[in-house]
Parts: structure tokens; sequence; C-alpha cells
């Protein structure tokens, strides 16, 4: 009895490692197709040392899945500042539940008029 919770603890705690770091691997795998099709440069290293997920002619953009559309307003802000660039944020749209975090974000951008564009994209249109 006692190795079988063992057994289940390494593979629940396995599971939860999986899940985890795969989020970030898809964010890269996202950001990376994304930025090429719009002839921009990713992860560009700023004076501050932070990183800008994709730099364009025209925006400094932070890359995120959609449930981080919070931290992403002020990460894309930050870019904008450092960059002299425009303020963009690409959400990461995987399926219809996703979509009321893109409404959120965009009510927040209108109510207080912020000056950042807003993107979508799913794996879909970036195989």
């Amino acid at each position: 009895m006692i190795l079988v919770r063992k057994t289940l603890t390494l593979f629940f705690g396995l599971l939860l490692v999986s899940c985890g770091s795969q989020e970030k691997l898809n964010e890269k795998w996202y950001q990376q197709r994304w930025c090429e099709q719009q002839n921009g440069e990713a992860e560009v290293r700023l004076k501050d040392k932070t990183r800008c997920d994709c730099l364009t002619d025209d925006y400094a953009i932070e890359v995120d899945f959609s449930h981080k559309w919070a931290e992403a307003v002020g990460q894309s802000l930050h870019y904008a500042k450092m960059t002299g660039e425009k303020a963009g944020i690409l959400l990461i749209v995987e399926d219809n539940k996703d979509k009321k975090h893109v409404s959120r974000l965009q009510n927040v951008i209108d109510y207080h008029n912020l000056p950042i564009r807003v993107w979508t994209t799913n794996q879909s249109a970036l195989d």
C-alpha cells in the first residue's frame, strides 16, 4: 500500500511538472513563429536586462497565454518605454473559454484609453 501511494505521488508530481513546463515551451513556440511572421526579432534584450518577446519596426510586443492578460499590460507598456516603439500584446487563445480574457483585456485598454495594440493567435494559425 505504501509503495502504491509513493508511486501515485510520484506520477502526479511528474504530471504537474510536465504541465507547468509545457506552457513555457508552448509560449516560446508561439512567440518565435508569430514574431517571424511579423518580420520581428524575438527575445530582444533591453538596456535594463529585461527581454522584449517580439520587437518589430513599430511595436514592442509581449506574448502570453490569455489568462495572463493583466500581466501582459504592464510588460508591454514597459517594453514600449524601453524601446521607444508602440506597445503590443499577442494573446495565445487556445480554446473558446480563453476568449473571456481577450474581452477583459480589451475592456481595460478601452476604459483607460491605453495605447496598446492587441493580436490573438492559436496553434492552427501558426502551423
